[in-house]
């Protein structure tokens, strides 16, 4: 038998018997989820996202992004007039970075929180400030208070 047939034999039982015999890790989003929260680490997410008007889970802090995404994040609340925003950089600590992912069932970082409320991350986040719904949240949860407001520090932040 030639090593092709071999290989698409393989391949056929695999398929047949996937059904029966599913296997434990289907893909490597799946596996990142796999583990459980532990109650410790779960408490201490819900502190700091219940104790902070605005929390951003990144790479980096604010004065010092360390991928573009998380940049982008921190150039965006600039521009909408948020100043007092706490960071948590997952850099500094596996179990939060790994752990946030599960917190919020979103996998990428970084992740903005709004009042409690998980917002999204860097895509979402540029979406909602494109259409505008960003201003309308930060309006509606008293982040921001005036427009006025918002755009002189936009300029302060271009600056």
């Amino acid at each position: 038998m030639s090593l092709l047939r071999l290989s698409a034999s393989r391949l056929a039982v695999r398929r047949s018997t996937a059904a029966f015999f599913p296997s434990p890790i289907s893909s490597s989003a799946n596996l990142r989820f796999a583990r459980s929260l532990s109650d410790d680490l779960r408490s201490r997410l819900d502190e700091a996202v219940k104790s902070n008007d605005v929390l951003v889970f990144m790479k980096g802090n604010k004065a010092q992004p360390q991928c573009g995404f998380s940049r982008a994040v921190v150039q965006i609340l600039g521009m909408q007039g948020v100043k007092d925003f706490k960071t948590v950089n997952v850099l500094q600590d596996e179990e939060v970075r790994g752990g946030i992912k599960e917190y919020s069932s979103w996998p990428t970082i970084p992740q903005v929180y709004v009042k409690g409320e998980f917002v999204g991350g860097c895509d979402i986040l540029i979406n909602m400030h494109q259409s505008g719904e960003l201003d309308t949240l930060l309006r509606d949860k008293g982040i921001v208070l005036d427009k006025e407001v918002a755009e002189e520090a936009a300029a302060e932040h271009k600056a």
